[in-house]
């Protein structure tokens, strides 16, 4: 495995927020969301949890997919993991479960190629200014979050809201769910933000 495959497998799974997961015999739709640590988190049924073989197909189970072999830990809403609860509530809405879940990886399937999971598990270097960062770009930046959406990955958003940050890119919520706009290379600091997402929208 290359570095350029994982990375290309990260920002595949940053893109692709929404999937399957399949645990027992069953095979459902989930919803993840990235959390600062590298884990993901996700609301959950019991018998997820309950499971010792479990995979989510982001975003199906086709040749294109990205596979990812999963540890699911179970979470509390109203304890010291809240915060990455309500993450997922910022990402997607109402959870259709009442239970939570972190998710490590352990190993990944893409391309043909078997990637390390702790290759994609990586922790946001930005996540103490991700708030607020968020709330200037929402507040002065939605037009040229819109351009480079549509730039980067033909996304046609209508009023769209950044709801993550982090080198590799950012996370925008609009009417269809999530639309990644990444960032190739990564930045450097919170401060290339601006510049790069100005660029990304055409200047």
């Amino acid at each position: 495995m290359t570095d350029e495959i994982a990375d290309e497998a990260y920002q595949f799974m940053r893109a692709h927020l929404h999937g399957k997961i399949r645990f027992g015999e069953d095979r459902v739709d989930i919803r993840v969301a990235p959390t600062a640590s590298g884990h993901l988190v996700a609301s959950v049924m019991v018998a997820m949890l309950r499971s010792v073989d479990t995979v989510l197909e982001l975003p199906d189970d086709s040749d294109d997919a990205l596979v990812l072999q999963v540890t699911l830990e179970q979470i509390d809403e109203n304890g010291p993991d809240g915060a990455i609860c309500d993450r997922w509530c910022i990402y997607h809405g109402e959870p259709p479960d009442v239970r939570w879940a972190r998710i490590q990886i352990d190993a990944a399937r893409f391309k043909g190629y078997f990637i390390d999971g702790q290759a994609l598990m990586r922790e946001n270097p930005f996540a103490s200014q991700e708030g607020a960062l968020c709330k200037e770009l929402n507040s002065s930046c939605q037009e040229l979050v819109i351009r480079a959406a549509r730039a980067s990955g033909e996304h046609l958003l209508i009023d769209p809201k950044v709801v993550g940050v982090d080198p590799w890119g950012i996370d925008a919520r609009a009417q269809l769910g999530i639309a990644r706009i990444s960032a190739n290379p990564a930045l450097a600091s919170t401060n290339n933000v601006k510049p790069w997402l100005t660029e990304q929208a055409g200047g």
